[in-house]
This record gives structure tokens, C-alpha cells and sequence, in this order.
């Protein structure tokens, strides 16, 4: 065989890409595990393999940029069910918040030392591509932050504000053992502040990186969740999923949001993002600081749980922090999505077994189990789906669910189907209409709050660089996820 033949040819497919406009009849080439040619008519005798795409639409790999894996399970054992879930959702490319503290690996130190065990219970039990954002918890940590970039290839860093004063399930006054810090630190708005001075001083040893480099907060503010969950679930005694939105009210996201990005400025910080909006005042919040403070880049996230949940469809399967909101907070954000304000769409999936996510009294109550649930495997579908309803188009949804985080996270290799890039690749049947069944999904979480959602859209086929990760229900071969060092080599 010619050394110039292809490994695989994909033809008859409608790819969307992003920053186009509508479906464009093709074929794809592939040739060590990158895209090699996009255009119609590739000859088939050109390749050692031919796939039939089936008239269907093809999409980039999916980029599920903010996930939870190893947070409620072992890294190891967590990573090879939650990674199938996310190729059964056309997830190319993971990326999974981390931190050290309880939960997790349930450790402190430095990272350049904690690292090493990320990676040695990862490798090897990925079935996408994976990568990393790490927490600053302690002073230890920000000054470790030049070397977490150059180093570790990890340019990306998260704070949880409510973590001063709140735990991550409710009230929390030993910061110390939970985040395991030394016992004289504080996680406060001074942290905050010097975390993102941290990121300066990163841009400015690494000036490449200054569009990469970036801080992500999760906003919801400790001191208001206190008060109003004494007054809710005290005083009150509510204890169902509007109790739960009650308690950690809309505008304790948005003050949050203003004191991030106010101390962004302060700081020098060039780049943030606001992770998972949730409400109509969190996004007309964040709006609005984008136009106070020009100098800071501000990154705009919301979760497809989000955007499918409300209040009026969701029961305490569906208990996350920030929590599902009213229906109309729902449809703003999808208003907001489609008029440009939301910059890209993930899960926050945090598998979450059925014995922590369930008060063991009262199923129903929504105080006596943990926050999160898994999701990936329906991040593609459940935008596709309730997206056609608003109009959203296919290309739009390569750039929401692909290209911006690529671009965003340094993800340079992936984000679109182009020559050179990772031959990752999802061929998508636009009309197979199902109903969401947990046991259809290779989570070890056993429950979705999605269960009995009839969606239009299903994944068939998930390509990862070039192979087939997922057909049709199915997992063919062995994990082949690669850690993706995201540093900028100059």
C-alpha cells in the first residue's frame, strides 16, 4: 500500500462546522489520527478503511469543558464508566475540575506532587481525551502557578466562592480540614484577589499565554446561602427543590459575579470566565460587568442541565449547585444563548451515586443528599434537541459545543474539521427521537434527572482521533484517552 493512502475515509455525510452556514455534503480523510482532507468525492480506493456516514450530520468532537470526574469515586474507578458516557454523548474531549481538600483524592500539598497521582489514576482508563483545571486552595498553590502552566501544561484555574463559610453541601466553618490548608490561611476575597494576581504574573512571565490563561468562578456567595438556608429549611421547614433555589438565592449568584469580576480589574487579570449561569439576573448581571470592566475578557458558561430543567420538571435527582431555577429563569438563558451572550455549553457532570445523592429517609427531602449528577452522555443530544425548538442551528451548536471552548481552553488540535486537526468526528442522526432511560447509560450513578425526557437527535457514531470510540451502543476497543498538555509551544 502507498505510504499517501489515506487510514480511513468517511463519506457521504453533512458536516457542520462552526462559523459557517448550514450542512456542507462531504467526505473526510483521515491519516494518523488527524483530519487529512475534507471535500466531496474522496476516491475509496484511497483509504485502507471506508465508513458509510449515511447521509448523516457530522459534527466536531464535542468538548464537555467542565466535568467532575473523581469526585464522588475514586479517579480510577470513576474515569473509565464517565468517559464512556461522555463518547456515548459525542465527547471528544474531557475537562474535569480538580482540586485537593476532601473529596477527590482527599489530600492536601503541593500540585507539582499532587499532579503525578492525577495523572497515574488517569492514564490509561480514559476513553476521550482529557485535561485538567486545578483549584488554588492555599498560598502554596499561587505561588505554584507559573509552574502548574509551564510545568504541567495546565493554564486554566477555578475558585468556588462559596467555600469561605460554606461547604459543598451546606454550612462549613473549619475551611481548614475541608480544603486542607494550614490552618492560618484563609479562602476569602483576599484569596480570591491573589489567586488572580497568581494569573498575572503567569501572563506576564508567559506573554504567549495571555489569551489562554484564565481564572473560572463559581458564583454563589456563603454569608446569603447561610441566611437564607436557616430561614428555608429552619424557620421555614421546606425541604423540596424550590426550598433549594429559595436558599441559595439568584442574587447571591450575581453579587458573586460582580465581586469577581470587579477584583479581575483590580487584579490585572485578563481573562475569566463565569461558570454555569443560572438565572436571568446572573446573566444580565455578567452583562453588565463585561461592559463596566473592557480591560477583563469575560467567558459566559451555562450547563445544558440548565437549560433542560426547570423547577416544574425537576425532583431531587436534579439537586446541583447553583441549583435549577424557575422556568422562566430557563427560558431567559436560552434567550440569552441565542442572541450571542452565552459563549459555550456544558454538563458539570459529577457522577453521583445513588447512596449519597438521596436523604435515606425521605427520598424527597433535598437537605439529606449530595449536589451533582452526571450528564455528558446527553450534552449534544439535549442541546440539539431543545435547541431546534428556538431555532438554534447546527453550526451554532459546533461553535457552543466545540470551537469557542476549544479556542477558550487552548485546545488547539481540536474545535472544528479541518485538515491538521484530531480526526475527532460524531456523526449525529438529527431525526431518531427517544425517551432518556437511566439504564440505557453507562454511568455508575444508576438515576439521571432527565429519565423520561423524549429528546430528537442521537448520537450513533463517536470518532477519537480517527477511531471509532463509540458505534451505536457499543465501545469497541480499549480506553484510548490521551492527557492534553495545553501549554503553548513556542
Amino acid at each position: 500500500m502507498s505510504d499517501m493512502m489515506y487510514d480511513k475515509v468517511i463519506k457521504n455525510i453533512r458536516l457542520a462546522r462552526p462559523n459557517r452556514t448550514g450542512l456542507q455534503p462531504t467526505d473526510v480523510a483521515t491519516k494518523d489520527g488527524k483530519f487529512a482532507r475534507v471535500a466531496p468525492g474522496i476516491d475509496p480506493a484511497t483509504a485502507k478503511e471506508v465508513v458509510d456516514g449515511k447521509g448523516l450530520v457530522a459534527f466536531p468532537g464535542v468538548i464537555d469543558a467542565h466535568m467532575h470526574i473523581g469526585i464522588y469515586r475514586n479517579l480510577a474507578e470513576d474515569a473509565p464508566t464517565e468517559s464512556k458516557c461522555a463518547a456515548m454523548g459525542g465527547v471528544t474531549t474531557s475537562l474535569t475540575y480538580f482540586r485537593t481538600g476532601q473529596y477527590y483524592l482527599n489530600k492536601g500539598g503541593p500540585y507539582l506532587e499532587f499532579f503525578k497521582d492525577m495523572l497515574e489514576q488517569a492514564g490509561g482508563r480514559y476513553h476521550v481525551d482529557y485535561g485538567f483545571h486545578l483549584m488554588p486552595a492555599g498560598e502554596e498553590h499561587i505561588e505554584e502557578m507559573p509552574d502548574i502552566y509551564d510545568k504541567l501544561g495546565v493554564p486554566t484555574f477555578k475558585l468556588f466562592m462559596f467555600y469561605g463559610g460554606y461547604g459543598l453541601h451546606g454550612k462549613s466553618d473549619n475551611q481548614a480540614e475541608f480544603l486542607m490548608t494550614k490552618p492560618n490561611e484563609r479562602y476569602d476575597l483576599a484569596h480570591f484577589e491573589f489567586v488572580l494576581r497568581g494569573a498575572k504574573k503567569v501572563v506576564d512571565m508567559y506573554p504567549e499565554a495571555r489569551d489562554l490563561i484564565s481564572v473560572s468562578f463559581h458564583c454563589e456567595n456563603p454569608e446569603l446561602m447561610n441566611a437564607w438556608t436557616r430561614i428555608i429549611q429552619e424557620e421555614r421547614g421546606l425541604n423540596d427543590m424550590e426550598a433549594y433555589h429559595l436558599a441559595r438565592p439568584p442574587h447571591s449568584e450575581g453579587l458573586s459575579i460582580v465581586i469577581a469580576c470587579y477584583l479581575a480589574h483590580a487584579a490585572g487579570c485578563p481573562n475569566i470566565n463565569i461558570l454555569h449561569l443560572t438565572s436571568r439576573e446572573s446573566v444580565e448581571t455578567v452583562l453588565k460587568m463585561q461592559e463596566a470592566f473592557p480591560d477583563v475578557n469575560i467567558g459566559r458558561e451555562a450547563t445544558v442541565g440548565h437549560l433542560l430543567l426547570d423547577l416544574d420538571r425537576a425532583d431531587t435527582r436534579a439537586k446541583v449547585n447553583p441549583p435549577i431555577r424557575p422556568r422562566e429563569d430557563r427560558e431567559f438563558l436560552w434567550h440569552a444563548l441565542m442572541s450571542g451572550k452565552i459563549d459555550w455549553v456544558v454538563t458539570d457532570h459529577a457522577c453521583c451515586p445513588s447512596e449519597l445523592k438521596f436523604d435515606p429517609v425521605d427520598r424527597n427531602n433535598v437537605w439529606g443528599g449530595k449536589s451533582g449528577f452526571g450528564g455528558t452522555e446527553y450534552l449534544l443530544t439535549g442541546l440539539y434537541s431543545e435547541g431546534r425548538k428556538h431555532g438554534l442551528s447546527e453550526n451554532r451548536i459546533a461553535e457552543l459545543l466545540s470551537f469557542n471552548p476549544a479556542k477558550r481552553f487552548g485546545l488547539w488540535s481540536k474545535g472544528d474539521v479541518a485538515p491538521g486537526l484530531d480526526a475527532d468526528l460524531v456523526l449525529f442522526d438529527p431525526d431518531e427521537t427517544w425517551t432518556i432511560r437511566a439504564e440505557d447509560s453507562p454511568s455508575a450513578q444508576g438515576y439521571t434527572p432527565f429519565d423520561g425526557i423524549e429528546v430528537s437527535g442521537k448520537v450513533k457514531k463517536t470518532f477519537l482521533r480517527g477511531e471509532v470510540i463509540y458505534d451505536n451502543g457499543s465501545f469497541p476497543g480499549v480506553p484510548r484517552g490521551e492527557y492534553i498538555s495545553r501549554k503553548i509551544r513556542k
